[in-house]
């Protein structure tokens, strides 16, 4: 573990880079620390204008996981695209479910595509054993109110997406009746969706154990020639 003085020559290292080589380096070498002081100087990363170096800031800030979580949500800059785009793609990698606002606002208002796909993917991969019992139906009830709207999107990706996200969803979910809903989603898409990709990616959780676990009655599903 860095000590106080070598971990503040390697935030000085990353504030005083000549070259975006550099940069990266700086930036690898502090994020390698895994110390909780590097999460503002990490953050700050995010809105530099060098994609190599904010790549990394953000891995590293997944990295750090749930303790990165507040200083991204209370740090996002609505005024750098850039940086917030950084910032929401490790609140979906990080999966806690703190950033269920933001994210289902990036996943269907966003207007970068790639924002909205990691967005959406986020949503179906929370760790909901962090939510209160007395919210979590109520939240995937939502969750899954925004993805039966992205699956009608012209964007094939973003339906993918949403599709990845209603697999993951699925195992956690702890109402029968909302359950159901995706499956039926999910069911429907397999039949419906104009993309072959889509309805792949559903026959192959269609026939993993998931899915038996989750309905071991449950029709096979057929895509659309």
């Amino acid at each position: 573990m860095a000590t106080a003085t070598s971990l503040m020559s390697l935030i000085q290292a990353v504030e005083q880079a000549e070259t975006p080589a550099g940069l990266i380096q700086s930036v690898e070498a502090l994020a390698a620390t895994g110390s909780l002081e590097a999460i503002p100087p990490l953050m700050a990363v995010l809105g530099y204008n060098n994609p190599g170096a904010a790549l990394v800031a953000m891995n590293g800030l997944v990295r750090l996981g749930h303790a990165a979580v507040q200083p991204l949500l209370t740090g996002l800059d609505s005024y750098n695209y850039g940086a917030r785009a950084y910032a929401i793609r490790a609140l979906a990698m990080i999966a806690h479910p703190d950033a269920l606002e933001i994210l289902l606002q990036a996943a269907l208002s966003d207007f970068a595509p790639s924002v909205r796909r990691a967005a959406t993917k986020g949503l179906g991969g929370l760790d909901w054993h962090l939510v209160a019992d007395v919210q979590v139906l109520s939240a995937q009830a939502r969750v899954i109110v925004a993805l039966e709207q992205l699956v009608l999107e012209s964007d094939w990706a973003l339906r993918y997406a949403a599709v990845v996200a209603a697999t993951h969803l699925l195992p956690q979910v702890r109402d029968e009746s909302l359950g159901e809903r995706l499956l039926t989603l999910l069911q429907t898409l397999a039949q419906c969706d104009s993309d072959v990709a889509v309805r792949a990616r559903i026959q192959l959780f269609a026939r993993s154990s998931a899915l038996r676990d989750c309905d071991p009655m449950l029709p096979a599903f057929s895509a659309a020639p």
